[in-house]
C-alpha cells in the first residue's frame, strides 16, 4: 500500500469539509476520486500533500506516518502534486521551469529531463518558450513535467483535464496511462468522472465531504446510482 487515509476531518478556518474521509492506493494503481462541486475532493488532495493540516485522522504514505507534515518534507519522500491553477512560471522557459522542478536535487537530472520530453515531445520542441506563451494544454504539461522531474512514487492531480479541449483532454488521459506505465501511482481528482474512471483501477465517489462509493473503476461506472446522482445516467 502506498497511500493509506484513515478517517480523515479537514477543512478551512473553522469549517470541515472533510468528515471521517478514509481512502487507500495500492503501489501501482491509478485511484480516481470524482464527486459534485464541493464534495471535499480538492481538499481531500491539498490535506494529503500537507497543505491543510488534518483535525483529525492519520495520512500513512509508503508505510510512514506523514499526518500534518509539510508538503516541502512530503516532496522530498517521494509525492508529487499538480493543482488545477497554473503550477509553474510564466516568465521562465519550459525548460527553466522543468529544471526547478528538480531544485532539491544534486545530481544528474538529465535522465529525468529525457523522460519528460519523451513523454511530452512539444515540450522539447517548446524548451525555449516562455511557459506563459503556451496554451493552456501545454501549461497542463509543464506542471506535470515539473512534478515528475523529482520521480515521484505517487503523483496528485488536481483536474488534469479541466479546460483542455476534446483532443487534447483525451491525449492527456492517454499520457497518464503512460506515465502509470513507468511505475508511478497516480491519484487524480477529475470532473470528467467517466473518462478518468474509465482508466482507474479503483475509485472513490465523495459527497459532501464524506465517502458515498467506492469499488473498481468500471464497477463504479456501472453502477446506477452513480450514473443516475454524479455521471449524467
Amino acid at each position: 500500500m502506498i497511500l493509506e487515509v484513515e478517517g480523515v476531518v479537514s477543512g478551512y478556518t473553522d469549517l470541515d469539509i472533510l468528515n471521517s474521509v478514509s481512502m487507500c492506493i495500492r503501489t501501482g494503481e491509478i485511484v480516481s476520486i470524482i464527486g459534485p462541486n464541493g464534495s471535499g475532493k480538492s481538499t481531500l488532495m491539498k490535506t494529503v500533500f500537507g497543505l491543510l493540516r488534518p483535525r483529525s485522522g492519520k495520512i500513512i504514505f509508503k508505510g510512514e506516518d506523514i499526518t500534518g507534515i509539510a508538503p516541502d518534507t512530503i516532496v522530498k519522500k517521494g509525492m508529487g502534486y499538480v493543482p488545477q491553477d497554473k503550477e509553474f512560471f510564466p516568465s521562465l522557459t519550459v525548460l527553466e521551469n522543468l529544471e526547478m522542478g528538480a531544485f532539491i536535487r544534486n545530481d544528474d537530472i538529465s535522465g529525468s529531463l529525457e523522460w519528460v520530453y519523451r513523454i511530452f515531445p512539444v515540450l522539447e520542441e517548446k524548451s525555449q518558450i516562455r511557459a506563459g506563451s503556451l496554451s493552456g494544454g501545454e501549461q497542463r504539461m509543464v506542471g506535470i513535467g515539473r512534478a515528475l522531474m523529482l520521480s515521484p512514487d505517487l503523483l496528485l492531480l488536481d483536474e488534469p483535464s479541466a479546460g483542455l479541449a476534446p483532443l487534447m483532454r483525451d491525449m492527456m488521459f492517454e499520457k497518464l496511462i503512460e506515465i502509470n506505465d513507468a511505475g508511478t501511482s497516480i491519484a487524480i481528482v477529475e470532473q470528467n468522472a467517466v473518462r478518468s474512471l474509465a482508466i482507474s483501477d479503483r475509485g472513490y465517489v465523495l459527497e459532501t465531504g464524506r465517502n458515498r462509493f467506492e469499488g473498481r473503476g468500471a464497477d463504479i461506472l456501472g453502477n446506477e446510482d452513480v450514473l443516475r446522482l454524479y455521471l449524467g445516467g
